[in-house]
């Protein structure tokens, strides 16, 4: 039973929040709060006074839901634990939002009309918004969590979920703050970006997949060596990867699609039998 301390001057009470399960509730240990007053005992004022003190330094969420009626549940629950909650129900609204105000953390739904959760978070990061994220979805797929966390989630919560683990997971990463950028990789003229791993080369930009920015990662850490197809299965691929090893030149091929033009200069070059080295110039 959650306590919250009534603002009234003239009688100080304390609403204690009722929260009955419900089947229809997508959020387990999470319904519509109802209240009902008790006077505050004498050994209680202690208490009231410090939640009053702490009310004056709630930390601020932004809530992502497009779903109203679960939004408006959702943000009651949080409010009622004492954080200070903005909703928005778009993917475009929650990016100005975030780009308006400095968030303690972001609830984030990952189906969103107009931009989607991974669009959102994406472009966050894109504009060096480093608030704590936690994505929620239905969809329990393990890619799907995948795909979040490349998007520069810090963590993710699949429906249906206790409510209970959610506020803890707010609590662990509000304590943590803002995560740290990750450096920029750069080697001649060549420029990678970890979060949005977007890569500039002959002053061209290009986004690449999880896969393909960590093989060419794993090649700009070793700028002008030699590494083998085995090192990139290692490093790149499972230990237990029992595929074709020709899955590297695949993967090569499409970064230099991607990033190489006919007018410019080669970026990776390929040694017969032995393995490719990076050449940035």
């Amino acid at each position: 039973m959650a306590r919250r301390v009534s603002q009234d001057p003239d009688f100080k009470y304390v609403e204690c929040d009722i929260r009955p399960q419900t089947s229809n509730c997508p959020i387990r240990g999470l319904s519509e709060p109802q209240a009902k007053r008790i006077p505050a005992m004498p050994e209680m004022q202690d208490e009231v006074q410090q939640a009053q003190r702490l009310s004056r330094a709630q930390a601020r969420l932004l809530l992502v839901e497009d779903d109203e009626k679960l939004a408006c549940t959702l943000a009651r629950g949080l409010e009622h634990e004492g954080y200070v909650v903005d909703v928005s129900h778009t993917g475009h609204d929650a990016i100005g939002r975030a780009d308006a105000r400095d968030y303690d953390a972001v609830v984030l739904d990952v189906l969103l009309p107009g931009a989607s959760g991974h669009d959102v978070c994406r472009q966050i990061r894109t504009r060096d918004r480093w608030v704590p994220v936690i994505m929620l979805t239905a969809i329990g797929e393990v890619s799907d969590r995948i795909r979040g966390l490349d998007a520069g989630a810090d963590d993710y919560l699949v429906k249906p979920f206790d409510f209970g683990e959610l506020l803890a997971r707010l609590r662990a990463l509000i304590r943590r703050g803002p995560s740290e950028r990750p450096r920029v990789l750069e080697v001649g003229a060549l420029r990678a970006d970890p979060m949005t791993r977007v890569v500039t080369w002959a002053g061209r930009e290009s986004e690449l997949t999880p896969r393909e920015f960590e093989l060419l990662q794993h090649l700009i850490r070793r700028p002008g060596q030699l590494v083998s197809r085995a090192q990139l299965l290692d490093q790149v691929w499972a230990e237990d990867y029992s595929g074709s090893p020709n899955v590297v030149d695949v993967y090569v091929g499409y970064l230099r699609r991607k990033l190489e033009h006919e007018d410019g200069p080669p970026l990776i070059r390929t040694v017969r039998g032995a393995g490719f080295i990076l050449e940035p110039r």
